[in-house]
Formats: structure tokens, sequence, C-alpha cells
């Protein structure tokens, strides 16, 4: 009975180790460099979209620098930016992934204009 318990409480102390603390209106992980996330990437789209993908710093930079060359994203000064990178992909990196991972491009169909079209009807 003793060891049960034990293994209990084991279980419990890992399940509360494991969910971060999260900013209950952003629903960012609250982590250094948080701040930066939460009024730079809210200011311009849901914070959803933000929690919604993975990647590492590489990824986040392009992201940002994306924004910046399609959306009219602000410069972001670079101390901020490094703390905004290091962040993201501290916090939703590839390795973190909730969904199943992206298909390979072997898997993914062929490009619209190269499918085969829809049956005609007679």
């Amino acid at each position: 009975m003793r060891s049960a318990t034990t293994l209990v409480l084991l279980a419990l102390c890992t399940c509360a180790q494991a969910a971060p603390d999260t900013d209950p209106r952003s629903g960012l992980i609250i982590d250094e460099g948080w701040v930066y996330a939460n009024a730079h990437c809210g200011a311009c789209h849901s914070y959803a979209l933000v929690t919604a993908q993975r990647g590492d710093a590489d990824f986040w930079l392009n992201t940002i620098r994306w924004m910046q060359r399609t959306q009219k994203l602000w410069e972001i000064p670079q101390d901020q930016e490094t703390a905004l990178i290091a962040y993201l992909a501290r916090n939703y990196n590839e390795d973190d992934w909730g969904r199943r991972p992206l298909l390979p491009p072997s898997l993914l169909p062929s490009h619209a204009s190269e499918s085969p079209s829809a049956p005609q009807p007679e």
C-alpha cells in the first residue's frame, strides 16, 4: 500500500512540473522574454497563431522577417528581437509539437495544375 501511495504522489509531482505557467489573457507560456511576444505578436494577430506554430530559432527569425517584408511588421529593437526569438524557440519549438509532424514533400499532393481534373458528367 505504501509503494502505491508513493507512485501516486510521484505521478502527481511529475504532472505538476510538466505544465508551464501561462498568461491567462494571452495563453503564452510565462518565461524569460515572454513580454516581447506579448507586446509584438499580439499587437497584430491572435496569440493562438503564435502558440500553434513550432520551430527553431531560424524558423522564428524567418517568420519575423517575412512579416516585416510582407505584413508591415515594424523593426523590433535588436535586444528585444534576440530575446523574443530565444523565447519562441525555447517554448514553441519543433521538439514540443502537440500535433502530428508535418508531412514530407513526397507525401504532399501535386500542384493543382498538375493534378488530374475531376470527371465531367456525360
